[in-house]
């Protein structure tokens, strides 16, 4: 079995040998290293026995020598097999364009569905997979990775938190989480204004209560703003207040910028390289260039092939090769102040609501030392600066 196993591809054959030196025959193959087995006699004259295809010729030039003759009684393995397939082209071609059809259709999305999103958010993210090029029908070897797809349906997208991308198959599956607005409860406690820090009031927008203090008043942090005390001591009542009181806020941020410094970037130079992937054999089939990059970045995308459900270990591998350098770059002065002032401001307005507005900025001091500046700014940015205080019976 072994030996028709490792003799399959070559191909090997049943013969009978008929002579009267069939004895010399067989120690004339032993001598010359040619491989029989199965070696049978059937009567005086006759032996029966198997050998390679590889061996033909030698094994004719010993039966001249020998005087035997030799006669077919069996033909196996892969050359055999494709010579009865050329006789049988039409179902080869059926077969092979069957399989094909099967193999394509198993890599092609057939089904995409959404989970965790309200109708109006799912029809949102369909149209953005649509923009993408995913949809029903289209080529799995064509669609960009999962983080890819991801990544942009994200960014797509305002009302969702997170979104997961799973492909099973033939099946994009997408879990979606929503992002949650707290429902605003009306106030229905008696409460005060208070600032929540010390600033100067720009603007007061005052809808239930009574103002204490008035536009360009200075306020320390606690001072009351707002009172929900409002008629006259006979008539006193008590209400929520409401308002929107709007001061002017000071910040100073403090950041160290070098002059100099390294960046690692790409110069524009990419090559990409195509493999197909059987087991661990890897198989270039596009993208034979020997350019080599002293210093390059890797990007790879792998894709499983499928046949119906099953995973085959067959995979479709793309790798990009960019050429980086790394860069030294100086920086002036000035150029360090403002990517100081730049990073301050992103940093300033992570940490704000989103209707603060920064109303002005002063750069207070701008050293060098060692190789770096350090930078002083000053802001002053517009926000709301009321929070809330109840207002206990009694007090």
């Amino acid at each position: 079995m072994k030996n028709q196993m490792f003799y399959f591809f070559p191909g090997f054959v049943r013969v009978e040998i008929t002579g009267k030196y069939v004895e010399l025959f067989l120690n004339r193959c032993i001598e010359n290293n040619i491989h029989i087995w199965k070696v049978k006699r059937i009567d005086h004259n006759t032996i029966s026995c198997y050998f390679s295809l590889r061996d033909r010729q030698n094994i004719r030039k010993l039966l001249r020598r020998t005087g035997c003759k030799l006669s077919f009684k069996e033909r196996r393995g892969l050359p055999f097999i494709l010579k009865k397939l050329k006789s049988r082209k039409g179902i080869v071609a059926g077969l092979t364009f069957c399989l094909f059809v099967i193999l394509m259709c198993s890599n092609m999305i057939w089904s995409i569905k959404i989970n965790g999103a309200s109708p109006e958010l799912e029809h949102q993210v369909r149209q953005a997979l649509q923009q993408e090029g995913i949809r029903k029908g289209k080529l799995i070897f064509f669609l960009p990775s999962e983080q890819a797809i991801q990544q942009s349906i994200t960014e797509q997208t305002e009302d969702v938190t997170w979104i997961g991308v799973k492909r099973l198959g033939t099946q994009y599956s997408f879990e979606i989480v929503e992002k949650s607005f707290p429902e605003e409860k009306p106030a229905l406690n008696p409460r005060n204004l208070i600032a929540k820090k010390k600033a100067i009031i720009h603007k007061m927008f005052v809808e239930q209560g009574q103002a204490i203090v008035s536009e360009q008043d200075y306020v320390k942090k606690g001072e009351l703003l707002v009172t929900g005390k409002i008629g006259t001591e006979d008539h006193e009542k008590i209400v929520p207040a409401k308002a929107t009181v709007l001061g002017e806020v000071w910040y100073l941020s403090q950041v160290t910028i070098p002059l100099e410094s390294k960046v690692v970037t790409n110069t524009g130079k990419k090559v990409n390289r195509h493999y197909l992937h059987i087991g661990k054999l890897q198989i270039p089939i596009w993208g034979f260039s020997k350019e080599q990059y002293k210093q390059k970045e890797t990007l790879v995308d792998e894709k499983s092939f499928y046949f119906i459900k099953w995973k085959l270990p067959i995979k479709y591998v793309n790798k990009s090769e960019l050429e980086v350098e790394e860069i030294k770059r100086e920086r002036t002065k000035k150029q360090a102040v403002d990517k100081a002032i730049e990073m301050t401001e992103q940093a300033l307005k992570r940490k704000l609501s989103k209707d603060a507005e920064i109303n002005g900025k002063k750069v207070l001091q701008e050293k060098i030392d060692s190789g770096k500046v350090n930078v002083k700014i000053h802001y002053q940015v517009i926000e709301d600066i009321a929070t809330e205080q109840p207002i206990i019976r009694g007090d």
